[in-house]
């Protein structure tokens, strides 16, 4: 077999999750139809990291196995592109060692998320930014975000999922005011748990809030209980940002 990479962004409302899934739309049956169609073959993809509903992707990394090399990868990009739905595009197809894995060969994940305070919301950035209409402390939000750097169980933060380990490393989290009335969360791991930057936003703009404390942050994860944590932020400010190897 011969291994790709592929290189994707997606705008993701429309929809249904990046993971295939029958009788709805969703990133992986839209890219796999594509590339079957072209390469007259039944293509089947693994990505870096799913991404649920209403998320985004600035540079989702697909890894895929063909029965032949491809001949001109520019090509197959163009093709790709005329053949592929606009809300999606790749942007870079390249040669990889077989038994390489855009899931299993990744070192880290990064993903940012996008909150806007002014109390008017912005029409043009509706779909990829968290109107909240009302000020945030950011202090508060990056102490809060201080304590989840390292590794721990993010039980209390993830959608639970039977027999599989939460436990994860966090090598980066914070706050960072991009303009007036903008805030971006930026956070990177070796990896992530369903919904987990979700939730660990819902609590940190609970902080920014001052309906919980950063010095709770502790014992939240120590509790091992989604209901401790509070509420989880919607999706539509979500972007899997970069995929490290």
């Amino acid at each position: 077999m011969f291994c790709y990479r592929l290189d994707l962004a997606y705008e993701g409302t429309d929809f249904h999750g990046f993971a295939r899934q029958p009788s709805v739309r969703t990133v992986q049956g839209e890219l796999e139809k594509a590339l079957s169609l072209l390469l007259q073959e039944d293509v089947r993809t693994t990505c870096a990291g799913r991404t649920d509903a209403g998320v985004h992707a600035r540079r989702q990394v697909v890894s895929v196995a063909l029965s032949r090399p491809v001949d001109a990868e520019a090509a197959l990009i163009r093709s790709l592109n005329r053949r592929l739905p606009p809300d999606i595009s790749v942007h870079r197809v390249s040669r990889k060692d077989e038994g390489w894995s855009a899931r299993f060969s990744a070192r880290w994940r990064s993903y940012r998320y996008f909150v806007d305070t002014h109390s008017v919301g912005n029409p043009l950035t509706r779909r990829q930014v968290w109107q909240m209409g009302f000020p945030l402390d950011m202090e508060a939000m990056n102490a809060a975000a201080g304590h989840l750097v390292g590794t721990h169980d993010f039980a209390s933060f993830c959608r639970a999922a039977e027999g599989r380990s939460t436990i994860r490393e966090v090598h980066h989290a914070c706050w960072t005011t991009t303009e007036p009335d903008s805030l971006r969360f930026d956070i990177r791991a070796s990896a992530f748990c369903h919904q987990m930057v979700r939730s660990l936003v819902g609590w940190c703009v609970e902080v920014g809030r001052g309906r919980r404390r950063a010095v709770e942050t502790p014992d939240v994860l120590a509790a091992r209980s989604r209901q401790a944590a509070g509420p989880v932020a919607p999706p539509h400010g979500l972007i899997l940002w970069e995929v490290g190897y």
